[in-house]
């Protein structure tokens, strides 16, 4: 029992001492947890103190931010305030002092209208009173002199148109004569420097092209089998070809010389080649047609370096050499315009021009004589819308314009090249005219001096280049005759086409006539 009890005792022992250890930890842990939360509350406590504290920081400074902006948007708002009241007030200014110079104008036009309605009103009456002592004076003239005043008017009329015509007659007899003794020494000069300066020679041009054959076997290979290879060569180029009995020979016709040309070269090529079938025909019409067009660019290049002007367009050089391929009355354009700068160039340098504008003028004066016949109208407007067009100057259009006198001439270069143009057509040897263009200039001479009232006879000479006038002495009398001689040369100039210049002498005879008895 004792040891059960020892047992038990040591059981009850045991278990107290769990149980007085655990209630001991459950204190500890209670007044462990205590204190924790107690350091807790007051860290919480400390943390939200802070916060608050930087809070009200934070706050106070946005509302310190705030008030500055404000205060720098209301002073920036203040200025701009007064700026715009500043400038509204000069606006208000400068308007206030128009209207005051408005209103002092419309008081001066007020007074000045004023003074002329006066005016005009004093002006009306003194004009009925000088009306009325017009016709008291008139009334008193016409009793004094037995003569209405349609009859006086006539009189003084003719009495001063009489007057009038013999002193101007005799002020143009006196101009002529003194510009003729001043000028023509100078021109006569000039002119006759610039020719001897500027010698040409011209070959008349034809519409045919012969082309030699290394023998007459070779006229029927150019014809080919039933005339096919004859037919395409006509067809491609347009050119006639005529083969007769000239010997070793094939004559090319055409009255466009640069078809005639690229058929010539493109016979010769073939006679070279020896093949000749249609297709090799047009393989050679075309390289013919290539040669030829570079032939026309290398030809205008050449005129524009031979006559030293530099600059033009690309294609007007172009249209340069096309008029190698043209003439006038039998000669070569292309060498025309070259002689007509060169002229107008000395022309230019005897009286202190610019050389060079007047030789540019000069060459591209018929310029519009290259595509004439594709285009319509004169070659003078197609001429002068092709500078217009490739934008050369104002004075080089003119002279274009104005060198057959359909435009009148704006600067001293356009009347060189007219005149350099004249000389270049109207020398001996230039042109070729034909029989008939010949004898019309002659009839249409005479007509036109035999339409004038008072001609007697009239006679066309020196081929053209004078036409002497007899008229009657009882209907004309000497100044008439000094205005018949240049309203005749107006007319001739205005209805006739002519190379260089006609003089037109009128002659008045008279006679006394008596018998012996």
């Amino acid at each position: 029992m004792n040891a059960v009890t020892t047992i038990i005792v040591c059981v009850a022992v045991a278990l107290l001492a769990a149980a007085i250890g655990w209630f001991g930890a459950l204190v500890y842990r209670k007044n462990v947890t205590e204190k924790t939360l107690g350091s807790a509350e007051e860290k919480a406590r400390n943390i939200i103190d802070d916060a608050l504290k930087v809070a009200e920081t934070k706050k106070r400074e946005a509302l310190l931010e705030a008030k500055e902006e404000t205060m720098n948007r209301k002073n920036e708002l203040d200025r701009e305030t007064k700026e715009r009241r500043a400038e509204l007030q000069k606006y208000e200014r400068r308007v206030l002092s128009k209207e005051e110079a408005i209103d002092k104008k419309s008081d001066a036009l007020e007074k000045r209208e004023t003074s002329l309605t006066a005016r005009e009103e004093e002006l009306k009456k003194k004009s009925v009173e000088i009306e009325q002592i017009h016709e008291k004076k008139m009334q008193e003239l016409e009793r004094i002199s037995g003569l209405t005043s349609e009859q006086a008017k006539d009189y003084l009329l003719k009495t001063v148109e009489d007057e009038v015509k013999s002193d101007t007659a005799r002020l143009y007899k006196e101009l002529e004569s003194r510009a003729k003794e001043e000028a023509g020494k100078k021109a006569k000069e000039y002119v006759a420097t610039a020719i001897q300066r500027c010698a040409a020679d011209h070959v008349a041009e034809t519409t045919i092209s012969v082309v030699q054959l290394p023998s007459d076997e070779m006229k029927g290979r150019i014809i080919g089998r039933e005339g096919r290879n004859i037919r395409t060569l006509e067809t491609m180029t347009g050119v006639e070809l005529i083969i007769d009995d000239t010997p070793e020979a094939v004559i090319l016709s055409s009255f466009d010389p640069i078809r005639r040309e690229v058929a010539r070269i493109a016979l010769e090529k073939l006679i070279v080649d020896g093949r000749i079938h249609p297709a090799r025909i047009e393989e050679m019409v075309e390289k013919a047609q290539k040669e030829v067009e570079t032939m026309i660019r290398e030809e205008g290049e050449a005129a524009a370096l031979e006559v030293g002007v530099h600059g033009i367009h690309p294609e007007l050089i172009r249209l340069l050499g096309r008029m190698k391929f043209r003439t006038s009355y039998g000669q070569n354009a292309l060498k025309h315009s070259i002689e007509v700068a060169q002229l107008s160039g000395l022309l230019a340098g005897e009286i202190g021009l610019d050389i060079r504008l007047a030789k540019r003028a000069g060459l591209l004066h018929d310029i519009g004589k290259s595509i004439d016949h594709e285009m319509d109208g004169s070659h003078i407007q197609i001429g002068a819308d092709l500078c217009k067009k490739y934008k050369e100057s104002p004075t080089v259009i003119n002279a274009v314009e104005s060198h057959h006198g359909d435009v009148e001439p704006e600067t001293l270069i356009a009347c060189i090249v007219q005149a350099a143009d004249t000389i270049s057509a109207a020398r001996p040897g230039a042109r070729r005219e034909t029989l008939e263009t010949y004898t019309n200039r002659l009839k249409q001479l005479e007509d036109i001096s035999n339409s004038f009232k008072g001609v007697d006879k009239s006679f066309a000479i020196q081929a053209g280049r004078e036409i002497r006038i007899m008229v009657v002495p009882e209907k004309v009398s000497d100044a008439d005759m000094v205005l018949m001689a240049r309203d005749i040369a107006k007319q001739i100039e205005a209805e006739l086409e002519y190379p260089g210049q006609i003089k037109v002498s009128v002659i008045r005879e008279s006679r006394a006539v008596d018998y012996a008895k």
